[in-house]
């Protein structure tokens, strides 16, 4: 017998979610069964802990979409017991069960071996999210970025890909401006190594004008909608925005005369699907670029009876930094 949190839908269509007692016959089939020992809470865990976002096949469900531990039984050559590993993606705990669970059954494809430089709680204060952030920054230095060439804009600053976008980019030699709604977050993303706190308000709005002031030499976007369409016109010539979340609406009421007259580029990044290839590079470079004291500063502990609060609370913008959840606590 095992721990997981199972979601539950009623007839009525309501969702609910508890620590339930599990055995292995339970667990999906596939070839690699996973001691888990860490979690995370990212944005889809609220939705997949709560109302599902249709996000969910089939009830009852173990979310969690990441997951660290140590590989216990494998019918895969690549994996062996004992080997340690990183889950993020693949639409696990969306589509297939996933990390809220002491024990996870998956695919040998979907993992990828712990980087040297990182223990497996390490990797989870990483996460989908860190992950996500480290994509971001790897696809504006493919694209030209380089320090030195003005401040590089994170907007929703203070959240999960924020707060690591933040401490890779400053870490890195980058004069970082970091946008944030909550005002008693800036001392915190001045702790990650931002040097300019800018008010969401300042950048909330679209303007009339397709052109502003060029300003950014890069951007990490988490937030889309108005703000991305704002941020776009405010980018210096040549100069790349990586997209990576909609916080803000999937809408973008933009023209395209960034793009023509700047030649800015607006790069789309997607965590889910990435290349095995692209992964190993993006956690090699987690593991070398971000600051680990930075890290465990963003850091807040919890267990599996927590998540059904924290995933409410994540849904309403009432997370900062980075959750790592003991699934064995």
């Amino acid at each position: 017998m095992f721990n997981a949190l199972v979601v539950e839908k009623d007839d009525e269509g309501k969702t609910s979610a508890a620590v339930q007692e599990l055995t292995l016959d339970q667990l999906p089939e596939a070839e690699v069964t996973v001691a888990v020992e860490y979690s995370t809470v990212n944005y889809k865990d609220g939705l997949c802990i709560g109302p599902g976002g249709g996000l969910v096949r089939k009830y009852p469900h173990v979310p969690g979409i990441d997951l660290s531990g140590t590989v216990e039984a494998s019918d895969d050559p690549r994996y062996k017991p004992g080997d340690k590993v990183v889950l993020t993606g693949w639409r696990v705990g969306e589509a297939h069960w996933g990390g809220y669970s002491q024990k996870a059954r998956v695919k040998a494809d979907w993992l990828v071996p712990l980087p040297e430089g990182l223990d497996s709680r390490q990797a989870m204060a990483v996460g989908t999210a860190g992950f996500t952030a480290m994509l971001a920054v790897m696809a504006l230095e493919d694209h030209g970025l380089e320090p030195g060439h003005g401040p590089v804009l994170v907007t929703g600053a203070a959240g999960g890909v924020g707060s690591v976008a933040t401490a890779i980019l400053a870490n890195l030699g980058y004069e970082v401006a970091g946008v944030t709604g909550r005002p008693e977050t800036a001392d915190y993303l001045k702790s990650l190594g931002a040097t300019q706190i800018v008010p969401r308000e300042e950048l909330n709005e679209t303007t009339k004008r397709p052109l502003e002031g060029e300003t950014w030499s890069g951007c990490v976007d988490a937030v889309g909608g108005a703000m991305l369409a704002r941020v776009l016109g405010q980018m210096k010539y040549g100069a790349s925005v990586a997209a990576v979340g909609l916080a803000g609406g999937a809408g973008l009421p933009a023209t395209v005369i960034p793009f023509l007259l700047r030649g800015v580029n607006l790069l789309g990044i997607d965590s889910v699907m990435q290349p095995y290839d692209n992964r190993v590079r993006a956690w090699q470079r987690i593991a070398k670029d971000l600051p680990m004291d930075k890290l465990d500063a963003m850091v807040h502990p919890a267990t599996l009876t927590d998540l059904p609060e924290l995933g409410r609370a994540i849904l309403k913008g009432q997370v900062k930094g980075r959750v790592v959840v003991d699934v064995n606590a």
